[in-house]
């Protein structure tokens, strides 16, 4: 049956259509080259000083206080040039930039040189019994008041003495405890210094091995050059031929069932039409011919006298004119033998059957998606030849770590560390013996500003516990007089230390406050790197030094700052030495120089399409034979003009039936008898032949198979032209314009094999300069000075003179608090007598209260009260009290 032919057809489709989608490779993306191999840099150069950094703050504070200048930039770089000539003529600038230094120093200097001299006069003036020197104390109503007053403000300015001989010991135990700190971070800058010596050829050779992968991905493309070159020719001859395919897939390609079926439906509608003819033109003559020997035999019967005699009835003469009249009916009604027949057409369609269209189809097809294995097949050689100069390429790029003497170099700098290294840890002893000395010195200073705090805190302790106010300044206690004594003694080593802690911080104070000033606060805003990259400063011929002395030529962008700021972000020392002046790693690894003859033999290609062949001439006649097998030539209108007809003109069966009613009517007779004969004829004639024929007709759906061969033949030859001028069109396209499109996807092909190049020596350049031989070693010694220099030395330094200066500042007020004090501790060898004076008047016990007699009216003293102390026997003046 018809499936059973169709279903071969139906599978060889579902081949095409697979067939006509190339098999897709994955598209060319950006290579994953990893991760270059990098040691882990130990170094961590921050330092965070804890809770004194506080006094870190409050220092800088003070400075900015004392200098709120900027940073002399000018200054500094006119007597750097003029190496340092030009003070003669910018000293006042200096002077105004150092004008609060200036100040403070003079405030110091002075403060040294006047106390010893004050101390001096003080001490004589105190052996003349003067300045408080006199052992007699005249009493007073407030006397309570002013000892509270005076003992609450040296034990305040003691406090504050205190906190400041605290906080110079706490900067003084910092920079102990952070020199040890030394050692390690010296040593961590060094072990990082071998790590970025060690690790750069392990990077470099990681850069080198990494042309694998790129090597990888263009044998891997030009082993599939088939499917990515050819894929992209076919995918863009189906785009160009996309609309002429389309037709031909319709009518030939992946429905080429359709096309086999209508081939096939209409030779069954032919051979349809040519069988019901056959048989309607032989059962046509046979019943015209029956139907006249009827008419002649009933016309012969209704001669009969009974019908038209003057003796016969009426009825029946009526009846017979009737049935002779009717006679006329008795005819054929479609006449199918004036049809010509189609067996012309028929034979036409056996013969294009003949062909087997898919297969010419199927063999077109394959050809145009045959595109990818003719291509691999006619690139052969060219891979070849390519391949081998990839190999070529990756002897090139190996020779790169040869063409710089880089093992050597970082030999010789392992070799200068270590050295350097050994030369450092010689110097620790020496480093430890000094800051011990130094450390001793700065707790001498301290002990001298705690002796006098010892004192006036053992005076403040013995007179305020010793002090009895029912006593008389003469009848004293021992405590209470060892107490002012204290203060005393305290006093005296004021005036003994003073001097030489004012001068020592004087000096630190200068020292540190510049340093600070000129040199830590600059480095951390950049205003000193601008110092050292100034133009024509090292050198009045070099515009930048560092450049200037590593290859002589100092117009290169290369400053210092640059250089810290890169290795500060831990970029590659290529880019941050700008190493491309010794080896231009650009100009060695030019991707045009490695790829120019895989260029070359890339654009050699050549590919002929011209053996594709969408559809051959066998193929094509065959199509035309299917438009030209004479379906069109038919005239439909005839045929569908008498199979519209009935076999007869009138019904016969009816027919008969309305005869046999007729002759009913009639009397007996032998006419009635003749008609019902030829009654019985025309059943026989409608049973025997008009059956027959109806249903011969409907068996053979004449009228179905001549609309169908109407459709079928109304636009067949211009569809089938239509689908010949679209095949040579598209035909035309892959034979013109194969040669443009095979040299536009070439070329892309071309690119793609040489973007993996660029993209792996883009980046080895990318790696060289962010993340080969990473210089972060050589930031972190700069800001490990800058910790040495300024967190660990400057910043204790500057908080030991703070507190320091602090504790001898207050020694002023606690000398004159503690000598105005000492007179309310202190025994007096006289005191102020009154004969009127009793018992709880002045706050003493009077004599004649326990008994003794007054003074005036006992013994005389040995020495003359009167002219020598004449204040004390005057009589009480009313403001004194």
């Amino acid at each position: 049956d018809w499936s059973s032919k169709l279903l071969p057809l139906s599978s060889t489709s579902g081949e095409l259509q697979q067939e006509t989608e190339p098999r897709r490779l994955p598209p060319p993306g950006k290579l994953d080259f990893g991760y270059v191999p990098a040691g882990v840099y130990e170094t961590l150069a921050h330092y965070e000083p804890g809770p004194i950094g506080i006094l870190f703050h409050l220092v800088h504070a003070f400075l900015c206080a004392v200098q709120p200048n900027a940073f002399p930039h000018d200054l500094i770089v006119k007597l750097a040039k003029d190496k340092f000539g030009a003070i003669h003529t910018e000293y006042q600038k200096a002077l105004y930039y150092e004008v609060g230094f200036l100040v403070c120093a003079a405030v110091g200097l002075l403060f040294a040189v006047l106390l010893p001299v004050v101390g001096l006069f003080f001490c004589m003036c105190r052996c003349c019994d003067n300045c408080g020197g006199e052992m007699h104390q005249r009493q007073r109503k407030n006397a309570d008041c002013r000892r509270g007053l005076l003992g609450t403000l040296l034990f305040s300015t003691s406090l504050v003495m205190t906190i400041g001989v605290l906080c110079a010991y706490a900067a003084n135990q910092n920079l102990s405890s952070q020199v040890k700190s030394v050692r390690r971070l010296v040593n961590s800058n060094m072990r990082d210094l071998h790590t970025f010596a060690n690790d750069t050829p392990v990077q470099i050779d990681y850069l080198i091995s990494q042309y694998a992968t790129a090597k990888s991905k263009v044998v891997y493309d030009l082993d599939n050059i088939g499917p990515l070159l050819g894929g992209r020719i076919h995918h863009q001859l189906e785009k160009e031929v996309h609309p002429a395919l389309d037709q031909v897939l319709n009518m030939a390609g992946v429905k080429i069932e359709r096309a086999i079926k209508a081939m096939r439906e209409t030779r069954e509608a032919l051979e349809n039409v040519s069988v019901s003819l056959e048989v309607l033109q032989e059962g046509t003559g046979k019943l015209n011919f029956n139907l006249s020997l009827v008419r002649t035999s009933i016309n012969r019967t209704l001669s009969d006298p009974g019908c038209h005699d003057e003796e016969s009835d009426a009825t029946t003469a009526q009846l017979c004119r009737n049935i002779r009249q009717s006679l006329s009916q008795l005819q054929i009604g479609a006449n199918f033998t004036r049809l010509p027949r189609v067996d012309a057409q028929l034979q036409k369609m056996n013969q294009v059957l003949k062909t087997d269209l898919s297969a010419i189809v199927h063999r077109g097809f394959s050809a145009l998606n045959d595109t990818p294995h003719m291509v691999t097949e006619q690139t052969r050689s060219v891979v070849e030849t390519v391949q081998n100069l990839v190999d070529g390429i990756g002897h090139n790029i190996s020779s790169f770590s040869k063409a710089f003497p880089l093992q050597s170099c970082l030999s010789n700098f392992t070799i200068f560390i270590s050295h350097a290294h050994a030369k450092i840890e010689d110097y620790y002893p020496e480093i430890d013996k000094l800051d011990f000395y130094r450390w001793i010195g700065c707790i001498t200073l301290c002990c001298m500003v705690v002796l006098v705090l010892a004192f006036n805190y053992l005076g403040l302790l013995c007179g305020t516990l010793g002090y009895d106010k029912h006593a008389s300044p003469t009848t004293r206690g021992c405590i209470s007089n060892t107490g002012g004594t204290m203060l005393m003694a305290g006093v005296g080593f004021s005036f003994l230390f003073s001097w030489v802690l004012m001068g020592l911080v004087t000096v630190l104070f200068l020292a540190g406050g510049n340093l600070e000033k000129l040199l830590c606060e600059p480095f951390h805003s950049k205003d000193l790197f601008k110092v050292v990259d100034t133009p024509h400063l090292i050198h009045p011929e070099w515009k930048n030094f560092i450049p200037g002395y590593m290859y002589n030529d100092s117009e290169l962008e290369l400053t210092a700052e640059s250089l810290y700021s890169t290795c500060k972000l831990n970029r590659g020392i290529y880019s941050a030495m700008r190493l491309d002046k010794v080896f231009n790693v650009s100009s060695f690894l030019n991707t045009s120089v490695f790829t120019k003859d895989v260029v070359l033999q890339l654009d050699s290609v050549k590919i002929d399409l011209r053996s594709i062949i969408l559809l051959e001439a066998e193929g094509k006649q065959n199509l035309l034979d299917f438009s030209e097998s004479g379906v069109s030539e038919i005239n439909y209108a005839d045929y569908l003009e008498e199979v519209n007809k009935g076999v007869t003109v009138v019904d016969l069966l009816s027919f008969s039936r309305e005869l046999e009613a007729q002759t009913d009517l009639m009397p007996r007779g032998a006419l009635q008898t003749a008609l019902k004969g030829h009654v019985g004829t025309l059943q026989q004639i409608h049973r025997q032949q008009i059956i027959p024929m109806e249903q011969a007709m409907v068996r053979c759906a004449l009228n179905q198979s001549m609309r169908y061969l109407e459709r079928t033949a109304s636009d067949l030859p211009n569809k089938i032209l239509a689908i010949l001028e679209a095949i040579d069109a598209a035909q035309l396209l892959i034979s013109k314009n194969a040669s443009h499109l095979i040299s536009r996807e070439t070329a892309k092909y071309t690119a793609t094999i040489i973007s993996y190049f660029h993209q792996y020596i883009e980046w080895v350049k990318t790696s060289l300069a962010l993340e080969v031989a990473p210089c972060k070693p050589f930031s972190n010694m700069v800001d490990t000075a800058e910790i040495m220099a300024c967190s660990f030395l400057t910043d204790s330094m500057n908080t030991f003179w703070m507190g320091l200066g602090c504790s001898t500042l207050f020694l002023l007020p606690s000398i004159v608090l503690a000598v105005k004090l000492a007179k309310f501790y202190r025994r007096m060898d006289t005191e102020d007598v009154y004969d009127d004076m009793e018992t709880g008047i002045n706050g003493y016990h009077s004599e004649r209260s326990q008994g003794l007699p007054s003074p005036v009216t006992t013994s005389v003293p040995t020495y003359d009260t009167m002219n020598r102390f004449p204040r004390a026997s005057a009589p009480p003046r009313h403001i004194d009290w």
